[in-house]
């Protein structure tokens, strides 16, 4: 389990190569946050259920539909209309999450070679998005009608970016060596 390997191995690692004293400046993961668009679903409600049964599958928790909170004519957009799902994880069931993605699903991604370092914004938060919902073992191929990308944000406590590439590595998080 990823929360028990990260109070028993990865804290006394981050301790050790970031020279800290103070147990509460110690890089955490506060959150994980998971987007899906569904702009499409305006034309067909049934898409909204469907997406929205796939992501509680992969996250373990049901997602709040987001709506459009103005109208746009340009994107054919009403206010209030459903244009996103989004799910947020705390707690076991962000380090539960977490330990599928970076064992399960990033491993079935097809040509995967890692991520950049440069996809961590200067808050010390890193945005990864994954352009199927297949590669979640949850996913039944079978039973999908359309392949549908999310973004998973993971939200960190420290705002050093050097501290969240290093939590992030210690946690399993693949990045690609050649940009570092």
């Amino acid at each position: 389990m990823l929360i028990e390997r990260y109070k028993n191995e990865i804290i006394p690692a981050l301790k050790k190569e970031l020279d800290l004293q103070n147990p509460m400046s110690i890089p955490k993961v506060k959150k994980v946050v998971v987007n899906m668009g569904i702009a499409e679903a305006k034309e067909d409600k049934q898409l909204i259920e469907e997406y929205s049964s796939e992501l509680a599958k992969i996250t373990g928790q049901k997602p709040s539909i987001c709506k459009a909170k103005r109208s746009i004519s340009s994107f054919k957009l009403r206010q209030g209309e459903p244009i996103g799902l989004k799910v947020t994880l705390r707690g076991r069931r962000m380090y539960d999450f977490l330990e599928r993605l970076f064992n399960l699903a990033f491993p079935r991604v097809r040509d995967f070679r890692g991520f950049s370092r440069k996809q961590l914004d200067k808050e010390g938060n890193y945005s990864i998005g994954i352009t199927e919902q297949i590669v979640f073992p949850e996913i039944e191929i079978d039973k999908i009608k359309k392949s549908k990308g999310l973004q998973v944000t993971i939200v960190t406590n420290t705002t050093d970016p050097k501290a969240a590439v290093t939590l992030l590595k210690l946690m399993g998080l693949p990045f690609s060596d050649q940009n570092k």
